[in-house]
This record gives C-alpha cells, structure tokens and sequence, in this order.
C-alpha cells in the first residue's frame, strides 16, 4: 500500500485537482520517495510501454543470439502482437468469467462493509487530528487491475473543503491508515477480488467532518499532548 501524500512524493504536483475523487493510476504516475525496489518494480509493471518491451524482449532477443531467425522475426509481427495480447489479457488480466467467480455476492458485501467501516474510523481519526469541523473527507482506495501479481493499492485522503484537494498527511496520518486499514483479516488481495468482481478499481468511503465527535476530538487533543510531552 502507498499512501499518498506530499510527505510521500518526490512529484507532489500530480495532487492537484479540481474535482473528487482524485484518480491516479492511469493518469499519472505517483513517485514514492524512500520506497524500497519492490515497490519500484511494482510500479514499473503499471507503464504500459515497459510492459510491452518486456513482452517483446524474446523478439528482441533471439535476432542477437541466432542471426539466421532476423528475417523470421522480422517477417513474424503477428506473432508479436498476439504475443502481448495473451500476456495482457489473459496472464495479467482476468476473463469475465473469472472475475465473476472470484468472489461471492455476500462474501464481496461483507467486504465492502468491512472497508468501509475501517475507513470512516480512519477518517473521524483523522479529522480528529487536524479539527476539521467542515466539509467533507473522502477515503480513496485505487488498486491495479492487474491480476495474478502483488496488488498495487493507493489510498489517499481528499476533501472538499475550502477547494477541492489532496490532504496532507504527516506521520501520525499515515500510522493511522497504515494501521487501521488492513491487517490479516482484511487484506489488499481481498479487497482486489472484489474489485475484479465488479470490475471497480476505485473505491470512495466519505466521512462528514461535522459529525466527528466531541469525544474523538478530545482523545486526538490529548494524544497530541502526550506526544508532545514525551
């Protein structure tokens, strides 16, 4: 999971938005800063342009090992093309009727709830945090629709209020949603079944910031004087 924020990005630029809910994955692509090399090769896989060459290396390839298959090759682009039309649509992506079996109806509602109630407490947590008493705050969760690999989750925090915008997060922000979202009862994988299932990749869970309670606000006063403290 990357969350995505300011404090997280080498290219905060691509926060900016005018509408909600803010997308990412095939608009623009998020550059982590820190992020370990299995989070780079996972994002490598979402550019189309590097998938195809990867696809294509063995037509690439071969020309350089054996010199008498350059003509074949050359003469062959059918071939390549029904070569990356079988990787991306059928080892990468999953047929209808996969999707359809990947998870039961109310298997995939359980799910959804699941999410959904993680996410608000997440929110009013937030919210909490920051004493935001108006608008609207928006958990998005965007996955990969690419199957049969690690799952690539995004999740961001918007609101409406002043303007439409990304939030930003610091650290105590980022613990709460990397800690509340998902554990080993509610997985990425999890949710990315359901979301081959329906075939949404993009899920929005709102939270009214006025309806965060006095108590919540409390609680979120008081750890921020216990850490300043310490």
């Amino acid at each position: 999971m990357l969350i995505v924020t300011h404090d997280t990005l080498a290219n905060p630029g691509i926060l900016d938005t005018r509408s909600l809910p803010k997308k990412f994955l095939g608009r623009v692509m998020p550059v982590p800063r820190g992020a370990g090399a299995g989070l780079w090769l996972r994002l490598a896989v979402e550019i189309q342009p590097l998938r195809y060459t990867a696809e294509l290396l063995p037509f690439i390839v071969a020309p350089l090992m054996v010199r008498d298959l350059a003509t074949q090759v050359m003469q062959a682009p059918a071939l390549m093309v029904i070569t990356v039309a079988v990787v991306e649509l059928k080892l990468l992506r999953l047929s209808a009727a996969a999707r359809s079996r990947a998870v039961g109806a109310d298997e995939a509602a359980r799910r959804l709830d699941t999410l959904a109630f993680r996410a608000r407490a997440c929110l009013r947590r937030i919210a909490a945090r920051h004493d935001m008493a108006e608008g609207e705050l928006r958990l998005v969760v965007e996955q990969s629709e690419l199957a049969r690999i690690a799952p690539l989750t995004l999740v961001s925090v918007q609101a409406d209020h002043p303007k439409p915008r990304v939030l930003p997060l610091d650290a105590d922000d980022r613990a709460v949603l990397a800690e509340g979202l998902f554990d080993a009862d509610f997985t990425e994988r999890d949710l990315l079944a359901v979301n081959h299932s329906d075939s949404t990749y993009l899920r929005d869970i709102t939270q009214q910031a006025r309806a965060v309670s006095a108590h919540a606000r409390l609680a979120a006063r008081l750890d921020q004087r216990a850490a300043a403290a310490s």
